[in-house]
């Protein structure tokens, strides 16, 4: 059974006509990766899975229900979001930022209790930025803010993960670390879809894949029926050469 589906789903991106019917059946355990150069409508896709952002035409359910019909606190106790960018609105520390992710199983003005915060000790000590707890997160660096925003959804514990550009100013190490939380996620029977930029972290990683086109056009299927040359060189209009490492492919560009 999916846990999250798009039915005839075409995302609503300014400037662009039609495109092709998304209609994508995501499953407890999957981890997809979406892939496409930039503005082909990867951050929006994410957005409109969400309920986040009105699609032109079609529909998304979670659970197999309408997500348009659903309210705002029960997709957040389902489905969890990873920005690709975020602004600080007022000052918060790490902890209290990390908390957030609690706030779906809240009644209105009810603290969190200890299990709230055992929780977000735990996540901020599996994305290593325990050390800063209490640090204001205006003040950290663009990795340890993204570490944050991860160990945030952690905290959250949504059956959906939704993460745009999950690896996004992190250096080689964190990287690796945050993938590997992903698939820990997945083999824990969340589902996981990530816009990525990196094609090598999709193929070590993912199990299914969508690439976008900017024209609207999709196509997707299992990342070893997906990821061939022909089709990535067609959708990133640069010509790759293949070797594997480690049992898995990795692209490299090539001149000309």
């Amino acid at each position: 059974m999916s846990v999250l589906a798009s039915h005839d789903l075409i995302i609503d991106v300014p400037g662009r006509e039609g495109g092709t019917p998304l209609n994508l059946t995501i499953e407890p355990g999957q981890k997809w990766g979406v892939l496409g150069p930039n503005g082909a409508g990867k951050t929006t896709l994410l957005h409109t899975l969400a309920g986040l952002h009105a699609p032109r035409s079609g529909q998304v359910s979670l659970d197999d229900q309408l997500i348009s019909q659903l309210r705002r606190r029960h997709i957040a106790q389902r489905l969890g979001l990873v920005f690709q960018d975020r602004q600080d609105g007022f000052p918060a520390t790490v902890l209290e930022t990390v908390l957030i992710g609690r706030h779906p199983y809240l009644s209105p003005w009810q603290m969190e209790g200890a299990e709230d915060y055992a929780r977000a000790d735990a996540a901020l000590e599996r994305l290593d930025v325990a050390h800063l707890r209490d640090r204001l997160v205006s003040t950290l660096s663009g990795g340890e803010r993204q570490r944050v925003a991860i160990a945030t959804v952690l905290t959250q514990a949504p059956a959906v993960w939704l993460a745009d550009e999950p690896t996004n100013h992190l250096d080689l190490h964190h990287q690796s670390a945050v993938m590997g939380l992903m698939a820990e996620q997945a083999a824990e029977g969340k589902a996981v879809i990530m816009c990525l930029h990196d094609l090598n972290l999709a193929a070590r990683w993912c199990d299914h894949i969508l690439l976008l086109y900017p024209n609207g056009e999709a196509c997707w299927g299992s990342r070893d029926n997906m990821l061939v040359p022909s089709a990535l060189e067609n959708l990133y209009r640069q010509r790759l050469a293949v070797v594997e490492v480690d049992g898995a492919p990795v692209f490299v560009p090539i001149k000309g």
